[in-house]
């Protein structure tokens, strides 16, 4: 056997290695090299979630506890909410960073309070800036006021403000309802998402200056079903 094939061989062999190792890799691990560095991202993604589907759904697994007590959720209670603020969520084109701090800085009640009329829960505002909100690299105060600003510039479709009988729809019809009533935002900078057949959130992505922005990622990562249920807000 010839040096040249030898070589040949080692190279050809080298190579399929190489590849193996390449396929080999977690598509989840293999995340942006600035991995949870605070304030280190690409965009913002914007989650507003329907409060009446988690109200349902947290109902629905209480029951299928043993219909356990335990404290009351604050959002489930007789306000009638609808689209609220789940999260404000720094992101990479590729993956997302997540509790960039640990421990996170501790927020102060005044902050948390200040937050209740979009995300009404003091266990969800403390849960999202541990985990999402350090990793805007932004002073407390500072990262809940550009949530504030961020939910500012999105319109409801009128439909979603408050529906009093539980509406059925699609995906698309979200997204083009949302798209229709935000000039500048585009189906490819939004997704709708799901739990079992409710809708759950609607995701829109933003830069980091709070304009839309497409956001292949995440929109691929969209519901795929063809129909959703949106129960009605309390009180209807």
């Amino acid at each position: 056997m010839s040096m040249r094939f030898l070589r040949a061989a080692l190279v050809a062999l080298t190579g399929l290695v190489v590849c193996a190792s390449v396929s080999a890799v977690d598509p989840a691990a293999a995340q942006d090299r600035r991995q949870n560095e605070p304030g280190q991202f690409d965009f913002f993604v914007l989650s507003l979630s329907w409060s009446p589907s988690y109200c349902e759904g947290a109902a629905e697994r209480r029951n299928g506890d043993g219909n356990r007590g335990g404290r009351p959720d604050p959002q489930c209670g007789p306000r009638p909410f609808s689209f609220v603020v789940h999260g404000l969520w720094p992101q990479y084109d590729r993956g997302f960073p997540e509790f960039c701090q640990v421990p996170a800085p501790r927020l102060n009640r005044d902050i948390v309070s200040s937050m209740l009329d979009l995300m009404p829960s003091p266990r969800l505002v403390f849960h999202e800036w541990d985990r999402h909100g350090v990793c805007s690299g932004l002073p407390p105060r500072v990262f809940f006021e550009t949530v504030r600003k961020a939910r500012a510039v999105i319109k409801i479709p009128e439909a979603y403000l408050e529906p009093t009988t539980a509406l059925t729809v699609t995906p698309d019809e979200v997204e083009e309802a949302f798209v229709k009533a935000n000039p500048g935002l585009d189906r490819a900078g939004i997704a709708v998402g799901c739990s079992r057949n409710r809708l759950s959130e609607v995701r829109i992505c933003l830069t980091r200056e709070l304009g839309f922005r497409d956001c292949p990622e995440v929109d691929r990562r969209a519901c795929r079903r063809d129909h959703l249920s949106m129960p009605p807000v309390r009180g209807g």
